[in-house]
């Protein structure tokens, strides 16, 4: 892959928590307003009933669009639940297991940080794509960002998908749209009002 494409794909990201009762909706007015190459259920709890209700009731939103539904670290759920893959967010540790378990046809991605090693070392281990973060300062983590030059020698010289995340603006999104596989945005739109409308302005710039 020389080139990124022109206008990177959008990799939507679920809050770490929401109401069962309003969040399908929400999701479902910004897939039919704009394409979404993926979705990735985030959530924090620990409640094993809790994950699996939303899994169900956002598999059905997104599965009724053909688009991917993957759940963040939870390996063991993705068959159980009918899912489409796994996002792991420990580099390259649990990757070739997850693959093991899952199979060629599951996506497996693998979160990196700000770490090249980390990204190539999951990308060898079978990782569908691979994730660096955040993009701009933020509070979160220990505040190391990923810089440009990643995403440009990455998108370079790496064939494995690169997916920016974390503190993006409209224009960070601008910055790095030529660089970059996918953008993943979630907490960027879901306290907006519209989060459809916010995600079109987020990416006017790509």
């Amino acid at each position: 892959m020389a080139d990124a494409p022109d206008v990177p794909q959008i990799y939507l990201i679920t809050p770490p928590a929401f109401e069962l009762s309003s969040f399908p909706g929400k999701l479902s007015a910004v897939l039919d307003a704009i394409d979404i190459a993926c979705i990735r259920l985030a959530m924090a709890s620990g409640d094993e009933v809790e994950v699996a209700r939303a899994a169900d009731s956002l598999r059905e939103v997104a599965h009724a669009r053909d688009v991917a539904l993957v759940i963040e670290r939870h390996v063991q759920m993705v068959e159980r639940l009918g899912l489409d893959g796994v996002h792991l967010t420990d580099g390259a540790r649990s990757v070739r297991a997850a693959r093991k378990a899952l199979g060629e046809d599951a996506i497996v991605g693998a979160y990196c940080g700000a770490s090249r090693h980390e990204g190539m070392g999951a990308g060898e281990a079978g990782a569908d794509y691979v994730s660096f973060g955040p993009v701009s300062m933020t509070s979160l983590g220990d505040g190391t960002l990923a810089e440009d030059g990643l995403f440009e020698w990455w998108s370079e010289v790496i064939e494995v998908p690169v997916v920016a995340e974390g503190g993006l603006s409209a224009g960070r999104v601008t910055a790095l749209a030529g660089i970059t596989d996918f953008f993943g945005i979630g907490p960027e739109i879901w306290g907006e009002d519209d989060p459809a409308a916010a995600l079109k302005s987020l990416m006017a710039g790509a």
